[in-house]
This record gives structure tokens, C-alpha cells and sequence, in this order.
């Protein structure tokens, strides 16, 4: 369930609120804590060398990949360790398509892949898309809401053939310690296994307790082990638009990539973002100043709810609604109308499907998460009265799914209760 769903239910029209095409919150309007788009936005660096390099003599021609110096920079930056005879990197259009451009690569029909529940969503498409199925691990507070090795171990059969990595995990913010990361390495080694890592919230860093450490930097002290990273300039650099990613790894592994990104899309990345990233990594005090700014909201949203864990990394974080006597999903209702938007947790798993909701942390302005404060005590009354539980049930039971029928008999079960 989205918000769009939430509209419906409180009988709105969604065209009406995305006028003009818009496919996001007008922010004026709406507290967006909801879609994870970088509200802090781009560094004015990286703008100011976009428009700079908006010129014929770029846009006109096919642009390069991405040119050495760059490949350069965003192996050490994106994945801290340097290109060598070892180790490539190519541009893709956002982390997104890396990650599809691996689980084509290396993926066939039969295969299984290990995944976390809950999890990025946009995994399963791509793992799907190459006929491969997924195999879910549950993330849970007994392991720290991250990837347990054991149960990695335990879940890895004959058709296992890749293992993904997201660090930090989406939606926790919380990251894999160094031996873990080695314990999933060695595991590659032994079952021939690829590690797909993604990295794509790794730019923020809030706890300053937390070291994030590259998957790709331990596999160079794990010989035989295989691993593709894939990363972005959307998350933690605030340019989404810009549609620049890159890919990592060994490299007869990557020219295999770079053959699916060929036959998929055929061009290169735009030479005016490649501009604009080499800026944005240069700003460093942009990073620190959007950190400043989500710790801020963090620690204004813990005084009046609770996290399930606070996010190490990242410009997220999940709330526990599980004792409400309501479902996140009628809370995302109550909200709604409210014009407060937020993700219920059925978007991201199993795990806290009915119980949790994520909030985007990255909103320069006070105002979103005040207004988030203000309709809080209001919106969970409101939830818990039952009046959206029926377009709530209704909701998951036009899905035509078992999963959706699972969820309208735990409404039913709540509203016994």
C-alpha cells in the first residue's frame, strides 16, 4: 500500500494531487515523509557544474562512459578502493540499474537469490526479470536488524547463486560489521556465489560510533570470492534527476554487465552529470551539513515516537505503531488526511508489514516534521477508532493475492482484539 491508496480510501483523487504531472508531494503543501527522495537536494556545486557544462559541445555528442579520471573517483569514493587489474567500474543509469544489469548478468532461470525481508523493493523486479526467484531472510532485533552469516548459511542451496548485500539496509539505516562482511565473503568463496552490494545509502553517516566498511575493499583479502556494487548519486548526493550510478568488480564480470547495458539501453551516461558528480563529491560540507540536518529531525521525531532502532546511516528511519490498535496502514490513512504522508512497512516485507512505517528524515525545514508532531496524537486515535479499516481490508483483498488475503484476516484479527 502506498499513499495513492491512502487518496482513494479517504476518497480523493490522486490526479488532483499530482497536477501538472508532478510525480511528487507538493512540499508546500504536504509533510513528504513518505517517498525516500533526498529532500536536502543537490550540492549548489554540483548544479553550478552542470550548468557549466550544459554546453553544444557536450550535450551534442555521445558521451563518454564514464571517462578514466571519473571511474577513477568513483571507485575510491563510492566504494572506497582504487581500479586496478582487478577491479572496474562502469556508469549506469542510478544504482537501480546496476542492480539490473548484474541480476541479468549473472542470474538464469531456477535461480535463487537470498534477499532481506523487510527490504528495497526494487530488488525482486530485477531478480524476477532474469527468471531467478527470491529466498527471504528475516531480519529481526536479535540480529541487530541486519544480515545474519548463519542464516545466510543455512538458506544457500544447489540453485543459489547470489546473495544481496544492502548496506546500509533499507529501511533500518543499520550496517553489516566488518566480520560479517567477511563471514559473507567466505561464503562466496566456498558455494560460488555472487554478492550483489548495494551502497546507495552509505553517504550520511549519523552514528559516528558506526564504521560502514566496503564489500568490495574485504573481497581483495578473499580470494575467490565474487562481488558486483552497485551505487548512486540519488540518495546521498540529492541528484536523482541526473540518473548517474556505477557499477563495481571484477572485470570479465563487469564487461558481462556492460554487454546487458548495451543491449538494454545502448547509450552512456550524460557527460553534464559526470560534471556535476565530480562536484558533488568535492562538497564535502554539503554531506556534513545534510547530516546535521537528519540527526536534527531524528532526534525531533524521537520525542514523541519511537524508532524501532535508530539508523546509523541513511536519511530514514522506522517507527514502531505495533501497539496502536490500529494497522500502520490505517495510520497512513489518518495521516493522509492530515497531509502527512508516510510508508506503511507491507512496501518493504513480511517483517513489521502491519506494524511499522519509515519516515524520510531529510527535509531541510522544521515544518515537515512539526507537522508529522502535531497530527501524531490526533492521527493514531483516529486509526485506532476503526474507521479506515474497511478500505484498508478492501484494499488487500482487491490485490487478489494470498499475501493480501493474510493481510485482511490480521485486520480482522486486530479489530477482534
Amino acid at each position: 500500500m502506498t499513499y495513492r491508496d491512502a487518496y482513494r480510501i479517504l476518497g480523493w483523487d490522486p490526479s488532483e494531487i499530482y497536477a501538472d504531472g508532478r510525480i511528487a508531494l507538493d512540499r508546500e503543501e504536504w509533510a513528504d515523509l513518505g517517498w525516500l527522495a533526498n529532500h536536502l537536494g543537490p550540492s549548489p556545486a554540483a548544479v553550478d557544474a552542470m550548468r557549466d557544462a550544459a554546453t553544444a559541445d557536450v550535450i551534442g555528442p555521445y558521451s563518454p562512459d564514464l571517462e578514466a579520471d571519473l571511474r577513477d573517483l568513483l571507485g575510491k569514493t563510492l566504494f572506497q578502493r582504487a581500479r586496478d587489474d582487478d577491479f572496474e567500474v562502469i556508469g549506469t543509469e542510478g544504482a537501480q540499474a546496476g542492480v539490473g544489469y548484474a541480476a541479468l548478468a549473472c542470474l538464469d532461470p531456477g535461480d535463487e537469490v537470498i534477499v532481506t525481508d523487510p527490504g528495497y523493493f526494487h530488488f525482486v523486479p530485477a531478480l524476477r526479470l532474469a527468471g531467478a526467484e527470491p529466498v527471504w531472510i528475516r531480519l529481526s532485533k536479535s540480529s541487530g536488524w541486519r544480515l545474519d552469516p548463519d542464516a545466510v548459511a543455512a538458506a544457500i542451496t544447489d540453485r543459489t547463486k547470489m546473495i544481496v548485500v544492502c548496506d546500509p539496509v533499507n529501511p533500518f539505516g543499520t550496517v553489516q560489521t566488518a566480520e560479517e562482511l567477511v563471514r559473507l565473503l567466505e561464503l562466496s568463496e566456498r558455494h560460488s556465489i555472487v554478492l550483489l552490494s548495494d551502497t546507495t545509502h552509505a553517504a550520511h553517516r549519523l552514528n559516528l560510533e558506526t564504521t560502514h566498511h566496503s564489500l568490495v575493499a574485504l573481497a581483495a583479502d578473499v580470494p575467490g570470492s565474487v562481488v558486483l556494487a552497485s551505487s548512486g548519486f540519488a540518495h546521498g548526493y540529492g541528484m536523482a534527476g541526473a540518473r548517474l550510478g556505477a557499477l563495481a568488480g571484477p572485470p570479465e564480470l563487469i564487461r558481462a554487465c556492460l554487454q546487458v547495458k548495451i543491449a538494454a539501453v545502448r547509450l552512456n551516461t550524460s557527460a553534464v552529470a559526470h560534471a556535476g558528480a565530480r562536484a558533488a563529491i568535492g562538497d564535502h560540507a554539503w554531506l556534513v551539513r545534510g547530516e546535521k540536518i537528519i540527526r536534527r529531525n531524528l532526534d525531533a521525531v524521537e520525542a514523541f515516537a519511537t524508532p524501532v532502532i535508530r539508523p546509523d546511516y541513511g536519511y530514514s528511519c522506522v517507527l514502531d505503531v505495533g501497539g496502536i490498535g490500529a494497522s500502520a496502514q490505517e495510520l497512513t490513512v489518518a495521516l493522509c488526511r492530515r497531509k502527512v504522508a508516510v510508508y506503511p512497512g507491507d512496501g518493504l516485507g513480511e517483517v513489521g508489514a502491519l506494524s511499522t512505517i519509515r519516515i524520510n528524515l531529510s527535509d531541510p525545514a522544521p515544518l515537515a516534521v512539526e507537522r508529522l508532531r502535531d497530527a501524531w496524537t490526533d492521527s493514531l486515535e483516529e486509526a485506532a477508532s476503526g474507521i479506515y479499516r474497511d478500505g484498508v481490508r478492501d484494499f488487500f483483498l482487491r490485490a487478489g493475492t494470498d499475501r493480501g488475503q493474510r493481510y485482511a484476516s490480521q485486520l480482522d484479527a486486530l479489530a477482534r482484539t
